[in-house]
């Protein structure tokens, strides 16, 4: 998974010569939109402030009900819930508990069913209140949930890879976004996946491609190092 810390811009022209030219004009568009919300909102996506202790479950539970109905409000106590008992629990744990938590509590959409949009990257409120959401909106909820419990955001990026389709050597990929952990700097990094529900690390997901990764301290263009 991606290796080299960069800036936005820098050692993408050598991946963009990689790929087609259509693949290429979506990673730069996915490229600007990761450099203001790096910057911007991903470690408080809506609710989660970098300041407070906690946030407010009260209003967000209130707000899940008034915006999705008795559904969207048992999925955010559920979840409240499934943080209170994760902040006990070993690293590990942790990653297994919030993995699971929303391969199971979110049904995978396409944003323009959900959202009528081709692209939208939703809050968790947004994803668990609906109970719907893509790749991205699995990896953004498990990344802030995780960082509410307490995992350093350093060990965690929303890595946005190629998956290969079919059988091995297929050729045909489409775009995809996992989150993985690296629990050192150098360690190999586990992939939680809506996909594959297991924690595996990346040697055993031959499947995926990384293009690149990122959180709130930046963004990592993938390197000659495979994952």
């Amino acid at each position: 998974v991606p290796t080299h810390a960069t800036k936005p811009y820098t050692r993408i022209t050598a991946l963009i010569m990689a790929h087609s030219r259509r693949f290429a004009a979506w990673v730069l568009t996915r490229v600007l939109r990761v450099r203001t919300f790096v910057s911007a909102t991903c470690v408080g996506l809506v609710f989660v402030v970098a300041a407070a202790a906690a946030p407010d479950f009260d209003h967000i539970v209130r707000l899940a009900a008034e915006r999705y109905g008795a559904q969207g409000e048992e999925t955010l106590r559920a979840w409240r819930s499934m943080l209170e008992t994760g902040k006990s629990l070993s690293e590990p744990d942790k990653l297994e508990l919030v993995n699971a938590f929303f391969n199971s509590r979110v049904a995978f959409e396409d944003d323009q069913i959900v959202w009528h949009l081709p692209d939208y990257w939703a809050t968790p409120l947004e994803t668990l209140g609906r109970g719907e959401g893509d790749c991205e909106d699995y990896s953004i909820g498990k990344y802030v949930s995780l960082g509410m419990l307490g995992v350093p955001i350093e060990r965690l990026r929303i890595t946005y890879v190629r998956a290969e389709l079919g059988m091995p050597g297929s050729g045909i990929s489409q775009a995809h976004m996992v989150l993985a952990y690296y629990a050192t700097p150098d360690a190999e990094p586990l992939v939680l996946d809506n996909l594959v529900s297991e924690l595996r690390p990346a040697s055993r997901r031959p499947d995926l491609r990384p293009v690149f990764g990122f959180n709130s301290q930046g963004l990592w263009v993938a390197g000659n190092r495979g994952p």
